[in-house]
């Protein structure tokens, strides 16, 4: 079955290459009980790990069932080991965070065993050598004489057609000792092909066959007696691939969420790089939206759909003081535009408002029926003005909230008559709070028709601006244009300029946008950095975990079995960093809404979700290369680690 021919074995050792195992040639038949003995440093051990197929030689020849081991891939080693082998080390090998159950099953989970067929099979080996009480008992539970028959267990899940012991009684009292050799006497007996290594000479005297190897040879090869067993393998159940590698992915779950919750501080630590960077993100776009919604809504407030015609060739024009060009007459042409809904002309003038024995310097905003909802100011008290009122140039007034409290106070004004230059006009409203004023917010402001500005307080015929409402299916782009060229027509020339709402909202909409995507950027570093910091956790836990993958890859695991268990355990800790993320970035609108009521963040789902596979993402490619690294080690290397 086995056949090693002029195998040797070289090392590198500094500069220096030692030469361990020299032309080792070595049959062992199916059903042998063979012992490999010699002292330490003669090369016995090595010897078995390359018998084993977690160590490979630097030249020779090697076939089991004479298949030639050399052209097999790394997968297709692991699963030999995981059929043809059952390992029992000198140091026991359990796993420490699962219990026996679990440690004698693991073979199986990698061999494609079902759960409750591998479950049932562990506990009877258990069982079988007298661990049925602890079945449930963490390796620290146990003693070693315990933990070593578990190892044996272990070997012999997947049938165990070849025991390789190294040194199975080394860190055992001689009783438990003598239990374990007797354990393994019975199962050379029962059929399995058994190699023990050890230096014990008494250990050695039990099997059938000694070979002895001293400095990388065999000195000698006794067969006491040549007995062979047939073996009689219980042969576990399959699965299909697909509940296999489910099976598989369940197993690497669960052991990458026992290495998290093993180290707690550390993986919080881990985390919170992307902690803050999902908060980060968050918060910043909601504050975007915040501050988007709330210039949004003052934008709103002064009307949807509407254009303002101004004095001057732009905002800021120092000569539009001196242009009187805009009239009446230019609000009523545009009114009569298809794509006009109304059209109304503003006029404003300052003055001194009287009331009994007070007095105060304020000013008369004229406007039509539709100034005030234009403007987003509500009529709170009273009435607005009528179209009676526009026709006739009635003597009514709107005052606001300032005037109010200024020049009646604990006096209703409603229906009380004011002076403005000397003109009496009769209050019919009051305005609430003009939350779209420039300037003081203390100045004193009326509202009246702007046939009554026009024709009894400033008897000026010019106008101070023109408000045009633009028909909801029309595109106020096209309009702005289509007005733009009437008044040129109108003027002779272009001596106004316009403000069209909604190019204000486009461009407040792209402004904000493009802020929320810089400062969001800046915040993705800090996600970036957090990824940075999950691989650097993550090579720290391959080291400190470099045995245990070793112990998986000698019973069965394959390459990618180990990237699979790494890259979980990477992107748990980005999911588990991105969930408190968000519920941070929550915390922080909540806070931040209730101590602010005037301006709040406003979250979205899209920043959210958006976040959440970024996170998953950094897992992904930051966790790669540690488990990369991780399933390319060599399992005698990795065995070799403490």
């Amino acid at each position: 079955m086995i056949k090693l021919e002029n195998i040797n074995k070289k090392f590198k050792l500094g500069d220096d290459e030692v030469h361990i195992l020299k032309d080792i040639n070595l049959h062992i038949k199916a059903g042998e009980f063979v012992s490999i003995i010699g002292q330490s440093g003669s090369g016995k051990s090595t010897l078995m790990n390359i018998i084993g197929c977690i160590d490979t030689p630097t030249s020779g020849s090697y076939k089991i069932d004479d298949k030639e081991v050399a052209k097999l891939s790394s997968d297709e080693l692991a699963s030999l080991r995981s059929k043809k082998f059952g390992f029992v080390f000198q140091k026991y090998n359990l796993i420490a965070s699962i219990d026996a159950t679990e440690n004698v099953a693991l073979p199986a989970v990698y061999a494609g065993v079902p759960s409750h067929a591998r479950i049932k099979r562990a506990i009877e080996l258990l069982e079988g050598l007298e661990l049925g009480d602890r079945t449930k008992n963490l390796p620290n539970k146990l003693s070693g004489g315990q933990q070593q028959r578990v190892s044996i267990a272990r070997a012999l899940i997947n049938g165990g057609e070849i025991i390789l012991a190294d040194e199975p009684t080394g860190a055992l009292d001689s009783k438990s000792g003598v239990m374990v050799m007797e354990i393994l006497k019975k199962l050379h007996e029962e059929g399995h092909t058994i190699i023990v290594v050890t230096h014990d000479s008494n250990v050695a005297s039990i099997a059938d066959r000694i070979v002895e190897i001293k400095d990388g040879q065999i000195l000698s090869d006794n067969v006491k007696m040549g007995r062979t067993f047939d073996l009689h393998k219980e042969k576990l159940e399959k699965e299909s691939s697909l509940f296999s590698a489910k099976d598989q992915f369940i197993e690497s779950f669960k052991m990458s969420v026992s290495a998290i919750f093993s180290h707690k501080l550390r993986s919080i630590l881990t985390m919170l790089g992307i902690i803050i960077g999902i908060a980060s993100v968050i918060c910043v776009v909601a504050l975007g939206n915040g501050s988007e919604e709330r210039i949004l809504s003052n934008i709103r407030s002064i009307g949807t759909n509407t254009i303002s015609v101004y004095p001057g060739r732009n905002f800021g024009d120092i000569r539009a003081g001196g242009i009187n060009t805009l009239t009446k007459n230019d609000s009523l042409a545009l009114a009569h535009q298809p794509y006009v809904d109304y059209s109304t002309p503003n006029s404003r003038t300052s003055g001194t408002l009287t009331y009994a024995s007070m007095s105060a310097t304020g000013q008369v905003f004229g406007g039509d029926v539709n100034s005030l909802a234009v403007s987003g100011i509500d009529v709170v008290e009273g009435r607005n003005f009528n179209e009676d009122d526009i026709k006739y140039s009635n003597s009514v007034i709107i005052i606001d909230q300032n005037t109010k409290k200024t020049l009646f106070k604990g006096v209703e004004p409603l229906g009380n008559t004011i002076l403005f230059n000397g003109r009496a006009l009769r209050i019919i409203g009051i305005a609430g709070e003009d939350k779209n004023a420039f300037g003081s917010s203390e100045s004193l402001r009326v509202y009246a028709p702007y046939t009554t500005v026009i024709d009894k307080i400033s008897g000026d015929r010019q106008i101070s601006s023109i408000t045009v409402k633009i028909k909801d299916d029309v595109s106020t782009a096209m309009a702005e244009e289509s007005i733009t060229q009437l008044l040129i027509q109108r003027h002779g020339t272009r001596d106004f300029h316009t403000r069209n709402s909604d190019t204000i909202k486009q461009t407040i909409e792209s402004t904000t946008g493009t802020m929320k995507i810089l400062i969001g950027s800046i915040a993705f570093i800090s996600l970036i950095v957090g990824g940075i910091g999950v691989m650097n956790i993550m090579l720290v836990s391959v080291t400190e975990r470099t045995r245990e993958i070793g112990i998986r890859m000698a019973i069965g695991a394959k390459e990618g079995n180990i990237l699979q268990q790494f890259l979980i355990e990477a992107i748990l800790l980005c999911w588990f960093g991105g969930i408190l993320g968000i519920l941070f970035a929550l915390l922080i609108g909540f806070g931040f809404n209730t101590l602010s009521p005037d301006f709040s963040m406003k979250f979205t789902i899209a920043p959210i979700i958006v976040s959440f596979a970024a996170s998953s993402a950094i897992g992904i490619i930051f966790g790669y290369l540690p488990a990369r690294s991780a399933s390319k080690l060599n399992p005698i290397d990795a065995l070799a680690q403490e």
